[in-house]
């Protein structure tokens, strides 16, 4: 968790998106502080993916403000939220299955040589420093994408994610469909991006995948914010009971610091 408090990464506030008349986002505020993971809870429909759409440039607000590093932002699209150094690590990664680990982590932004050609050296290069960094035990740097694991996979879309110097990380189910070993790789990886510094939110369904990786926990139903916890504050079922009944638990109700980070 984060020592200095002061400031938040970002801040989502009053964000209302509708469609067709229908409040997919109604009125919800939430929060993240620099090496800090938030878990974002709720049934499928709350809501959670159309708002950290709306930080990720993927959708509008029609209302509400964004704020990063305690300055207004506007994102309208992927690349607004790129230059804000929000990077967005989607369920489908959206690598390129043919091809290796350094073709997909500059797919789109290729170093050249001087002479205008691919520099695939610098490239692999780059790719080995990086990859050393988040997962020591990544080796296959010559295979295409899809004759990797998932947990590799992932490897490679985090990778990509902080070589282009993200100091925000919106993770979509990283763990959906992987095994025991699998998430518990990317589990390690998430806690080597939170000792740099990067915020990370995390988006699921599944109280078990984000419990034991995030620092706080904010749910939503029907579109609305049901509350932010501490993590160590609550049990799955205080969680459980937040996600079904819409309710805070009743020993937070009225606790004026829950839903705040604490200082380690």
């Amino acid at each position: 968790m984060p020592t200095d408090t002061a400031h938040p990464l970002v801040a989502l506030s009053d964000i209302h998106v509708s469609f067709g008349g229908i409040k997919a986002v109604d009125g919800v505020s939430c929060d993240l502080y620099p090496g800090e993971v938030v878990g974002l809870l709720g049934h499928n429909g709350a809501g959670k993916s159309t708002l950290i759409k709306v930080l990720s440039g993927a959708c509008h607000s029609d209302s509400g403000d964004i704020r990063i590093n305690d300055q207004k932002a506007v994102i309208r699209n992927a690349r607004d939220a790129r230059a804000y150094n929000i990077e967005t690590i989607y369920q489908t990664l959206a690598l390129a299955d043919n091809l290796d680990a350094a073709a997909n982590l500059f797919l789109g932004r290729e170093i050249l040589t001087s002479s205008g050609m691919l520099d695939e050296v610098r490239m692999e290069d780059e790719t080995r420093k990086i990859m050393g960094r988040l997962n020591p035990n990544f080796r296959k740097f010559a295979a295409p994408v899809k004759a990797l694991s998932g947990g590799q996979r992932q490897s490679v879309a985090i990778a990509r994610a902080v070589y282009f110097d993200a100091k925000v990380l919106i993770m979509d189910e990283p763990t959906a469909a992987l095994g025991v070993q699998e998430t518990a790789m990317v589990s390690e990886l998430i806690k080597q991006l939170k000792s740099e510094g990067i915020g990370i939110f995390l988006i699921s369904h599944d109280i078990h995948d984000v419990f034991d990786l995030s620092d706080r926990l904010t749910v939503m139903k029907n579109g609305r914010l049901v509350g932010t916890v501490r993590t160590e504050e609550v049990s799955k079922e205080d969680v459980l009971g937040m996600i079904i009944l819409g309710k805070m638990p009743d020993h937070l109700e009225d606790g004026s610091e829950a839903g705040k980070p604490s200082a380690q």
